[in-house]
């Protein structure tokens, strides 16, 4: 960006569109730097996962506001790959529970630094916990206005 009217864009994009390019920015180093291990920015589902034990496909549905047929192609291929496994939810024979196998176990800790070194050169620290609280506090809120 360059000059007075890159200034003039800046001011005045919308908070949203900020949100969505730090996101995106994101994906992008995660990717260029997950190529090694053969992953693109869909390693999120596999965080959400590891950290959400017994999580259903509806539940990653509702968290990345993806499409129910989309989720299931990923989760597909994750489990073809080895790193997570589908079983029946014994409250409801309908859904499945979501888990990381031990491969995915192994590679969590990996993307985890990775995404540690993403918040370091971009700035965010431990000290910007207050933040990321409010921030989740919004996405809640915009989640429950669309349910």
């Amino acid at each position: 960006m360059d000059g007075e009217n890159s200034q003039h864009l800046m001011e005045n994009s919308p908070f949203i569109a900020w949100i969505h390019n730090i996101s995106l920015n994101q994906q992008k180093y995660m990717k260029s730097r997950i190529e090694e291990l053969d992953f693109d920015h869909n390693v999120r589902y596999i965080m959400f996962i590891y950290d959400n034990p017994n999580c259903s496909q509806e539940d990653l549905v509702n968290m990345f506001g993806q499409s129910k047929g989309n989720i299931a192609k990923i989760l597909k291929k994750f489990e073809d790959d080895g790193y997570i496994q589908r079983k029946i939810n014994p409250q409801n024979r309908r859904k499945y529970m979501l888990n990381t196998t031990d491969k995915g176990n192994e590679i969590v800790p990996k993307i985890r630094q990775i995404s540690k070194e993403w918040d370091e050169k971009v700035g965010l620290s431990e000290d910007d916990y207050e933040l990321k609280k409010r921030i989740m506090e919004i996405a809640i809120n915009g989640m429950k206005l669309i349910e």
